[in-house]
């Protein structure tokens, strides 16, 4: 079995691991179904294990299996790191960064990749929108380089981290309501406004649920959605309100006709930050963007961006 061979049937596995289904696997890797299920299952001759568990489709993986795609993730990755690290030294690093974000912290990547790029312009970068627990899921099978997401999560506490900001919420609404005329809205009177908010799945809106519980209320919005964007157009096109990040604000403004005032303490402020696998020898990407991301202070930024536009006019 020469290294190619192998290579090929490695990463034949991660896609159907990826997308528990032989042909749409076959069709990622741009092959035959009947030549990735041959590949596999000389893989098991070789290794004379057991791998996927078959019937009339994909029906997982055995206990073997499991491991064996653990390890091929991790071959994969040390094959990655070793190209981007002869990259480098051949004349500056030419890789993708692979960057998974949760939906509240997309709006603040350009602050990431603007400060990348420089430092290493033949580099590229592809962005994930991602709940914190896939992020997680993600970076431990070896298919994200940096997450870029919550920091008060378990998961972070063996992860290698920097913190960027802390997310500091803001009530975003019509201009013309009577709220608008206070410099600080209660969480309770927020909860009365015809609100959108994100999916119960994320993160953020979990916090904000708790936040609700926290001052005797509770979040029910009437339009739920996983996108920043369709957040953000609803609140622009159909006059609603939300509870929104602000790092929105400094990534979108504020759309016409609407107002951001600050909501009341307690007020959660969850760290956000990058993370990664603490791996040995580490990663030439991940060591690239740490370099540039330490130290960084996101939030003066946002401060910036926000400057005149929470008090009330008049």
């Amino acid at each position: 079995m020469t290294g190619d061979v192998l290579i090929r049937q490695l990463e034949y596995l991660v896609a159907l691991a990826r997308e528990r289904h032989f042909g749409r696997a076959a069709q990622a890797c741009h092959v035959s179904q009947p030549a990735l299920s041959a590949a596999i299952r000389r893989l098991e001759h070789e290794l004379d294990v057991p791998i996927v568990l078959r019937g009339q489709r994909f029906g997982g993986f055995t206990a073997e299996g499991q491991r064996v795609v653990g390890w091929a993730h991790r071959i994969l990755a040390e094959r990655d790191g070793l190209r981007s690290d002869v990259d480098r030294m051949r004349g500056g690093l030419s890789a993708t960064l692979r960057i998974g974000a949760i939906p509240t912290a997309v709006p603040a990547t350009p602050l990431i990749t603007a400060r990348f790029e420089a430092a290493h312009p033949r580099a590229r970068v592809r962005i994930e929108a991602l709940s914190s627990r896939e992020i997680a899921r993600r970076l431990a099978d070896f298919e994200l380089d940096v997450g870029f997401t919550y920091l008060d999560d378990e998961s972070a506490a063996s992860m290698r981290v920097v913190q960027l900001y802390r997310e500091r919420f803001l009530l975003l609404m019509p201009a013309d309501h009577p709220l608008a005329r206070q410099r600080v809205v209660e969480w309770a009177a927020a909860a009365e406004l015809p609100l959108c908010a994100l999916t119960p799945d994320m993160r953020n809106r979990r916090i904000l649920d708790a936040a609700m519980a926290t001052a005797g209320t509770r979040l029910a919005p009437v339009v739920e959605t996983d996108n920043v964007g369709a957040l953000y157009a609803h609140i622009a096109t159909r006059g609603l309100s939300s509870i929104v990040s602000h790092a929105w604000v400094h990534a979108f403004g504020v759309p016409a006709g609407s107002c951001v005032r600050p909501l009341a303490d307690p007020n959660p402020n969850p760290p956000v930050g990058l993370v990664a696998l603490p791996r040995e020898p580490s990663s030439i990407l991940v060591d690239g963007v740490w370099t540039v991301m330490e130290g960084a202070d996101l939030s003066a930024e946002f401060e910036r961006s926000l400057a005149g536009v929470l008090e009330p006019e008049g």
